[in-house]
């Protein structure tokens, strides 16, 4: 009531002077206070905090995922961290295979808000901005619009705003391709109009990340671990995956096979690194959460300066847009989510997924002072989602309000089912005869997959991409119509995808339908 009447004698004021068309303005550079739709419960955190072993083991029991690690920071201090389950399902449960608050995990795309302070940290020095122009830092670097390559700069990266298709690059990363090559191919992609379409690509935001390490003059992996990881004093993190494979104390990935959880297969994510590489422990990124939640101060010292970090953690661009009026938008910020829980405060978040091992979930609420980080060592099951959604509710209301895992698992399992339009599909009974298999040998270009290499061995076809020199065999399935099937980050068990002949072209439908030509 007091802030309408101040309003209201703001306007009364005005209209004692000289009339102006229009509405009364009020000249202020100040916020609206915070005026918290609902008070929290009494002694929130620490009655959320208390549940947490029972939901980690509630959930572990639901999932059958093999490792979880949690911990919460409240005070500007770690209230909670423990782990739960084991770090390799091979191992069996001895006491050193045992998740602690000590084992580091890879971090996926949580990986995106740690790259996102580290920029804020150079803004907050001057050796960059949120609006510097990309090239400017890397000359070599362009999108398909040339009004696009001169404009965009390192927040519209790090936004996810600036055009380019979802995803982008990921699947060259998958075939071999290095960081800067994957950079250089972004140029032959068509854009979404510029800084008002929203798709999430990791290397978009790698190429943000490159150019504010090329402005620094070092490597990004060095320039996270100068100016973020060494002063917070987190010494079990890295960009690096080598440092990665490295500790004694580390949770491998684990893939869903036949209904349970195998360690099958790494995931080395250094191409992309700012938007995926991170791996750390829960008890290294309490640090982090504390740094975050004091608007870059650490333990009275100001590390990043809290100008410079307030646009990562504000609205940037809509990235979830509401379906009817009722329902609140959801925003991105500069590498952090940002949003507006049921009870009118804002909150932080992000999730990071491997396909190939990897959950994560970290999530702020401001207001409360209180933040908190699940790590998985499986496929996205939903379970780090679920938990820091239960204990979000647990301080906002003083119970769970919705069946949280039940929503994140429709939502991240069928992350893991096969992909191909011949899924499931049976063989044809009578399937037309191919033409003589040296009719198809040959190279097939592509300027942004580069050639496939279709070559006849002991009877069979088989497909070679990427610089690697990955090969799979081809299996007639139809006509001139072939199949093949290979495990990825992107390719989960069971995909399969047709390569498809026509005279002179092959079509590939796992690789975006791309068309090479012979």
């Amino acid at each position: 009531m007091r802030r309408i009447l101040c309003i209201a004698a703001v306007a009364l004021l005005a209209g004692c002077t000289t009339p102006e068309t229009g509405p009364a303005r009020i000249l202020s550079d100040q916020p609206p206070p915070l005026v918290p739709a609902m008070p929290f419960p009494d002694n929130a955190v620490e009655n959320a905090v208390g549940k947490l072993d029972g939901i980690a083991d509630e959930l572990m029991r639901k999932s059958g995922i093999p490792g979880l690690a949690v911990a919460v920071v409240h005070g500007g201090k770690t209230v909670y961290a423990k782990g739960f389950g084991v770090k390799d399902n091979r191992a069996g449960a001895a006491d050193t295979n045992k998740v602690g608050p000590d084992t580091v995990f890879q971090l996926a795309s949580v990986s995106k808000p740690l790259s996102a302070t580290v920029v804020a940290h150079q803004v907050g020095e001057k050796a960059i901005g949120w609006d510097t122009p990309v090239t400017s830092k890397l000359p070599w670097f362009a999108l398909s619009d040339p009004a696009v390559t001169r404009m965009v700069t390192i927040g519209d990266l790090f936004s996810h705003r600036s055009g380019l298709p979802d995803h982008a690059g990921d699947l060259l990363e998958d075939i071999g391709y290095d960081r800067r090559q994957v950079l250089e191919r972004l140029r032959q992609l068509p854009l979404d109009p510029f800084r008002i379409s929203y798709a999430y690509t990791n290397y978009g935001l790698t190429a943000g990340a490159e150019a504010v390490a090329a402005a620094a003059g070092t490597s990004w992996d060095q320039l996270g671990r100068d100016v973020l990881f060494s002063p917070l004093g987190m010494s079990s993190t890295s960009y690096r995956f080598a440092d990665y494979e490295g500790r004694k104390d580390r949770a491998v990935g684990h893939i869903r096979i036949d209904g349970g959880y195998q360690p099958e297969f790494v995931r080395d994510a250094d191409q992309q690194a700012p938007a995926g590489g991170v791996s750390s422990s829960v008890n290294d990124m309490t640090h982090w959460l504390e740094m975050v939640l004091a608007n870059g101060s650490y333990q009275g010292r100001q590390l990043i300066d809290p100008k410079a970090l307030l646009p990562a953690l504000t609205p940037q661009v809509v990235s979830s847009p509401p379906s009817e009026p009722a329902m609140r938008s959801g925003s991105y910020g500069f590498g952090f989510n940002v949003g507006v829980t049921s009870a009118a405060r804002t909150q932080l978040s992000h999730s990071g997924a491997f396909e190939l091992g990897a959950g994560t979930n970290v999530l702020f609420l401001p207001s409360a002072d209180v933040a908190i980080v699940a790590l998985t060592n499986a496929t996205p099951s939903g379970v780090p989602e679920a938990l820091t959604a239960e204990f979000a509710d647990l301080v906002q209301f003083g119970s769970v309000r919705e069946d949280w895992y039940k929503l994140y698992t429709g939502a991240m399992l069928p992350m893991g089912d096969p992909v191909g339009s011949l899924v499931g599909a049976k063989r044809p009974a009578n399937p037309a005869p191919a033409q003589p298999l040296p009719s198809y040998v040959g190279t097939y270009r592509n300027d942004y997959w580069g050639p496939a290499v279709i070559a006849e061995k002991n009877g069979k076809l088989a497909l070679t991409l990427g610089p690697r020199g990955d090969t799979v065999e081809l299996t007639h399935w139809d006509g001139n119509t072939f199949t093949f099937s290979f495990i990825s980050e992107n390719s989960p068990p069971g995909s399969i995808s047709k390569a498809a002949f026509d005279g002179g072209k092959l079509t590939l439908e796992y690789y975006d339908e791309a068309v090479f030509t012979k």
